[in-house]
């Protein structure tokens, strides 16, 4: 039997007595695409949380490639393999594109290398091929501050790709993007998740962009994982198009 990449067994979070994850067990697969839906304040990110170490559970275990990671801090962790995108890009939007990502890559080299010149040919070099990975080459040069939404997030996506991660966890990759470009994002998204050979779990609330794009959906409910499979089964279960969907 293979070992998933991601594993956790019965996880267990409350807060001021709120259960936000409740006996959560959940598998991930190399190389596979999971979606993660559910109603607001349902515990979807706070499972992005306990995965990366910013939240330690009540109770409950996370595995990467079968090691434990639970009681690893966020560093250690995304060092072991598991790096994150927030849905507000993290970016120094007072400076350079190039700049947050030659930060990036010093950051991941090592303190000291961070302590180094930062405009460097060999950080230079591994900056651009991220941001080529993106599409975001052509601006490189160009102050954070002055991209659109969308090409935020790709930055912050290519940043996350300079820890060289196996699994990456994306919080609502196509929040505050325009309907005409969440599709853009989306194939630049996935094309660079293959090409680098990245397994990814993504929470989103767009069913249009989970159906195109999952292979498989996990739905979350009260803390509780309510359904599982694949999007074309899912998104038609009745509990699903009532309580997350929003169909009567």
């Amino acid at each position: 039997m293979t070992t998933p990449l991601l594993k956790a067994e019965n996880l267990q979070v409350a807060f001021a007595g709120v259960k936000a994850a409740d006996g959560v067990n959940l598998e991930i697969a190399e190389g596979e695409f999971l979606a993660i839906i559910g109603p607001n304040g349902s515990g979807k990110t706070t499972f992005l949380n306990l995965c990366t170490g910013y939240i330690r559970p009540l109770a409950g275990e996370v595995f990467l490639d079968g090691r434990p990671i639970t009681r690893l801090a966020p560093r250690t962790i995304a060092r072991q393999g598991i790096a994150r995108a927030f849905q507000i890009p993290q970016l120094f939007t007072d400076q350079r594109l190039i700049d947050n990502l030659m930060l990036a890559v010093a950051a991941r080299r090592g303190i000291w290398d961070a302590f180094r010149p930062l405009d460097r040919r060999t950080h230079r070099d591994e900056a651009m091929q991220l941001l080529s990975m993106v599409g975001l080459e052509d601006v490189a040069e160009q102050s954070a501050a002055t991209l659109p939404e969308g090409l935020r997030k790709l930055a912050d996506i290519a940043i996350a790709f300079a820890l060289k991660p196996r699994l990456l966890l994306l919080d609502e990759p196509t929040s505050g993007v325009s309907a005409i470009e969440r599709f853009g994002l989306m194939e630049t998204l996935m094309t660079a998740l293959r090409q680098a050979r990245v397994t990814a779990l993504f929470v989103e609330h767009d069913m249009e962009v989970v159906e195109r794009y999952a292979d498989r959906v996990v739905v979350w409910d009260q803390g509780r994982v309510m359904a599982d499979g694949k999007p074309d089964i899912v998104l038609k279960d009745p509990r699903v198009l009532q309580n997350v969907v929003g169909v009567a």
